[in-house]
């Protein structure tokens, strides 16, 4: 099934998408022919004939909702254990600064748990548990305003690149300088 926005069905959808699967069984079982059961449950050939088969090959647990497939991934004692291991710091896990990038965390998820996340997955996977990007709270410590404000005020204008000339031009864009 493809959906316009990307979206799927909710779990109430689902859960009705699956009572229709039940139903469209329960008229397999009585032998009734696949353009009836469409015409009756308001639904397509197509999907009472994928219905059958898996009813055929599965029998009525064939033809149940197998659940969300953006499912999580990772249980809630997983994330409560990359939780723990991610205030513990990149230090603790090889890397040679104390940056969590997206892609440590995928690797760290990777490592841990045997399971692969892209790096967008992971940030919602981050997002949905409340972490949120890393700010710095206060200014370096080597920081010296005094001497930031002498280089933005002497050193700056003399390496900024400066300005075209305003003198005569031209509006012909092949023979610019014409006039």
């Amino acid at each position: 099934m493809r959906y316009a926005q990307g979206g799927g069905l909710t779990d109430a959808e689902r859960a009705v998408r699956e009572r229709l699967r039940l139903q469209a069984v329960e008229r397999f079982e009585g032998g009734q022919k696949n353009a009836k059961i469409a015409a009756a449950l308001r639904i397509s050939v197509r999907s009472v004939e994928r219905w059958r088969r898996a009813w055929r090959e599965g029998g009525e647990a064939g033809v149940l909702s197998k659940g969300s497939p953006g499912r999580p991934r990772l249980s809630d004692a997983q994330i409560a254990r990359l939780e723990r291991e991610l205030e513990r710091g990149p230090l603790a896990h090889g890397w040679t600064d104390q940056r969590w990038t997206l892609a440590r965390i995928k690797t760290l998820i990777g490592r841990l748990f045997h399971v692969s996340y892209t790096v967008e997955g992971t940030w919602r996977l981050l997002k949905r548990h409340g972490w949120s990007w890393q700010q710095p709270t206060r200014r370096a410590i080597e920081r010296d305003d005094a001497a930031v404000e002498v280089w933005k005020k002497e050193t700056w204008p003399r390496v900024r690149a400066p300005r075209w000339s305003a003198g005569p031009g031209s509006s012909s864009r092949t023979r610019p300088g014409s006039r």
